[in-house]
């Protein structure tokens, strides 16, 4: 569809003629759409070492390919532009990724950052960084990059000086799998 053609091209943080040759060599043999994403996904996984150190607000998906270290929206960068290259049509979603149906995480909730890909009609979710499926994640915005659905946007000094996330899961009562836990009160023992 015309909407999601602007998904196929470069964009300030996704270099898609920079990374095209790679993308064809690496990715081009395998078959068109899911093939070619998992093949994406997987890849751009085992390519980058996660580390909250090597963020930078101005690192692009040709920085974090030469070198592989960064935070999840340097992950999700370099799996849109590797998409966009194989014409798959793909965008980046940022909001905040719940710490549900996964074991404790040493730091605390934050933003996060996964990307989208157009295929069969509907827009997919898929996570370079977390490349298990996960649940509890709350979508704030999706565009062609980073540049368009920051987090933040500040003119002049700013200074964060805490900040705190937080979600709970709410479960249906039919949900028997674990204790629901509801406003404050705890269900009674079974």
């Amino acid at each position: 569809p015309v909407e999601v053609l602007q998904f196929l091209l470069g964009s300030r943080y996704c270099e898609v003629q920079q990374l095209s040759e790679f993308a064809w060599s690496k990715f081009g043999e395998l078959g068109p759409g899911w093939p070619r994403v998992h093949a994406v996904l997987e890849w751009t996984h085992r390519h980058i070492t996660f580390g909250y150190e090597h963020a930078s607000p101005t690192k692009t998906a040709l920085d974090v390919f030469h070198n592989p270290r960064g935070v999840c929206r340097d992950y999700q960068h370099l799996a849109i532009a590797l998409c966009r290259c194989l014409n798959i049509p793909a965008r980046y979603a940022t909001g905040f990724l719940g710490e549900h149906g996964v074991p404790p995480q040493p730091h605390p909730m934050d933003f996060s950052a996964w990307f989208e890909v157009f295929l069969g009609g509907r827009w997919w979710p898929l996570d370079a960084r977390n490349y298990e499926p996960r649940i509890g994640r709350i979508l704030m915005a999706t565009g062609r990059d980073a540049t368009d659905v920051a987090l933040t946007t500040s003119f002049g000094a700013a200074e964060v000086t805490s900040f705190h996330v937080w979600s709970d899961e709410i479960r249906s009562p039919e949900d028997t799998r674990l204790p629901v836990r509801t406003l404050g009160r705890t269900p009674a023992a079974a």
